[in-house]
């Protein structure tokens, strides 16, 4: 069976997340791609003799894909993501989802109507260091703290211009914290607490900002920049480390390792599973009928962490309380 995927919004290259797995697989197929740019509509739908649009509404309404993967600009990704879903398709996203509260509750609203998923890419879900800790979690006992980094290069000269407009980006906690927050969910199963967001203070792009969750003995700490030096080896030197009642582990995501440390093991390096790419887990999921392991739920939830972290930041850092 031929899975027809649609790529609405290719301003991020992070839509080559579904081209990677189209190169893979003979099922799936690109059927069309839009833009409001045809010339990076036509540079990804080119090569799959895919049809070309400027309106992601007219190629809903021509194609009909079954997935469509969402990957414009951030503040445009709310309605294009609503409209997929009206359509009938499934949606994959890059982060972020959406870019305000309001925009996601259309989504939330848009998904259960019309029985459809939506599945943010988050994939240090899929990185070996990951998929490693999550099988070991148990040694470390009672997760108590949780604290990362998530450090990039902003590559200034390549950034597009929307990229540095507040009401087109969304926010850089909306737009960088999401993965870590995931991840630090995915770990301890924190269901509910407060959240609150910080960013240093620096006019126009503040390009450093924290976001914190708490909850019944948990504190989780999400530090994300635009500070990596331009002569860093490394995009962003992303690290995570885990404190527990029986251990601690440090995963060390752009190097490749984890270290894990508990009473009874000194410090080792855990040997890493392969990983999986960001949409092969998910496409496969849908390719079968069924929701992908990152789910509906999860990826809403995620995303309001996300833009709770950043309305706390932009109005006085104030904890913000949520639950699942």
């Amino acid at each position: 069976m031929t899975i027809r995927i649609a790529i609405a919004g290719a301003a991020h290259p992070h839509a080559r997340y579904v081209t990677a797995e189209i190169d893979r697989n003979d099922e799936y197929q690109l059927v069309a791609v839009a833009d409001p740019d045809r010339t990076v509509a036509e540079r990804y739908a080119t090569p799959y003799q895919a049809k070309v649009f400027t309106d992601h509404q007219q190629l809903l309404d021509e194609t009909r894909p079954d997935v469509v993967m969402v990957a414009g600009i951030y503040a445009d990704r709310g309605r294009a993501v609503v409209d997929a879903l009206d359509a009938g398709a499934h949606v994959l996203a890059d982060k972020p989802l959406c870019t305000s509260l309001t925009d996601l509750t259309a989504i939330s609203e848009a998904s259960r109507r019309n029985n459809r998923h939506v599945t943010v890419l988050l994939e240090k879900r899929y990185y070996p260091e990951t998929l490693a800790m999550a099988e070991l979690i148990d040694e470390l006992g009672t997760i108590h703290g949780v604290v990362s980094t998530g450090p990039h290069k902003l590559n200034r000269p390549t950034r597009p211009e929307w990229f540095f407009d507040r009401t087109r980006y969304g926010g850089l906690l909306n737009d960088l914290a999401v993965h870590d927050i995931d991840a630090a969910l995915h770990f301890t199963g924190l269901t509910a607490g407060t959240v609150s967001g910080a960013l240093a203070s620096e006019p126009g792009f503040p390009r450093y900002g924290t976001a914190t969750l708490t909850g019944p003995g948990v504190l989780i700490t999400a530090g994300v920049d635009w500070l990596t030096p331009a002569a860093s080896p490394l995009h962003g030197d992303y690290r995570m480390k885990l404190v527990g009642s029986n251990g601690t582990a440090e995963l060390q995501w752009a190097r490749k390792r984890l270290v894990l440390t508990t009473t009874d093991k000194a410090p080792y390096d855990v040997v890493l599973p392969p990983g999986h790419r960001p949409a092969e887990l998910p496409l496969q999921a849908l390719a079968n009928g069924n929701e992908p392991d990152i789910t509906t739920s999860n990826s809403l939830l995620v995303t309001r962490l996300a833009l709770l972290a950043q309305q706390s930041a932009e109005n006085g850092n104030h904890p913000l309380p949520w639950t699942s």
